[in-house]
């Protein structure tokens, strides 16, 4: 068994969002698609490992956000089965809930960024549920259901790795810093702790977050994460308790983000691929969203 990252290259940024290819003893299959944007990349990245889209007939995605899944109608469209999770399948069904809630979003940078998306056909789309295990290219992987950063997100075991979608948060290569993806609507501090502890107890030798590549220290990974949503939650509050409106939290957040990731030594040059792989902006929105439900 091989796992290769293919990097997606969004917006030209290298190592921002990541699809793998398993290499099994019965074929290949996808974990992830990217976007509608990024498929003439992952179509070049297949190719470069003599693949075709005919050789791929299994994707599994994490979970429907555009970044990881835009794409999957597209392969369902062309024989590929789709394995999601059971809140996310419907919305790769009929996509148009999925496009008008990211199009509130990203507005008119929706087509530059994401592309279209395309709908699944009903028969090409398999709904799992926590513990369900999966058949692919000779291999089998686990869901595990890993909420937090959304309700519809499952983390993929394979033996004693991970393919763990955004709920390890966000870490570029050469980087120390992990950064915290907490878009709206489903943002849950406490939700996504109880996923850090779950993941944390199956010991993975590694894992493999979409944005990017493989991690070896995941006990590391996982205890920065924690502290990380912890400082950025903290700080959003403290801003909305001062009164500041929603555009000035989001300039601080950033300042304040740019000076935490200096402060773990982040290297010169990386900190634009934070941005694509996770744009701050969508963060503060997310995690003002959690603290006015709990007012």
């Amino acid at each position: 068994m091989k796992i290769h990252t293919l990097d997606l290259d969004f917006q030209d940024v290298p190592h921002s969002i990541a699809a793998y290819l398993l290499e099994g003893p019965a074929g290949y299959a996808l974990v992830e698609t990217g976007p509608m944007s990024t498929l003439d990349t992952l179509k070049a990245r297949l190719a470069g490992h003599g693949l075709a889209p005919a050789d791929i007939r299994e994707i599994l995605v994490t979970h429907i956000h555009l970044d990881h899944a835009g794409a999957a109608g597209w392969w369902a469209q062309q024989g590929a089965r789709i394995y999601v999770h059971r809140v996310g399948a419907p919305h790769l069904i009929d996509p148009a809930k999925l496009w008008h809630s990211a199009g509130r979003i990203y507005g008119d940078q929706m087509g530059i960024l994401w592309g279209e998306i395309l709908p699944a056909p009903a028969g090409q789309v398999t709904a799992l549920d926590d513990g369900d295990t999966v058949e692919v290219a000779g291999l089998t992987l686990t869901a595990l259901d890993t909420p937090g950063h959304a309700s519809h997100h499952h983390t993929y075991r394979l033996d004693d790795i991970a393919f763990t979608g955004d709920a390890v948060g966000v870490r570029v290569p050469d980087s120390q810093w992990v950064s915290l993806p907490a878009p709206p609507p489903e943002f849950n501090r406490e939700i996504w702790l109880e996923t850090l502890a779950r993941l944390q107890a199956e010991q993975f030798a590694a894992v493999y977050p979409t944005h990017f590549g493989r991690i070896e220290d995941v006990d590391n990974q996982i205890a920065q994460l924690r502290a990380s949503m912890g400082a950025a939650t903290a700080f959003v509050k403290e801003q909305m308790d001062a009164g500041y409106e929603r555009e000035e939290i989001v300039r601080m957040y950033a300042e304040w983000n740019r000076q935490q990731a200096e402060a773990a030594g982040m290297p010169a040059g990386v900190y634009d691929q934070y941005e694509a792989a996770n744009p701050l902006f969508m963060s503060v929105d997310g995690i003002m969203r959690y603290w006015r439900k709990r007012q």
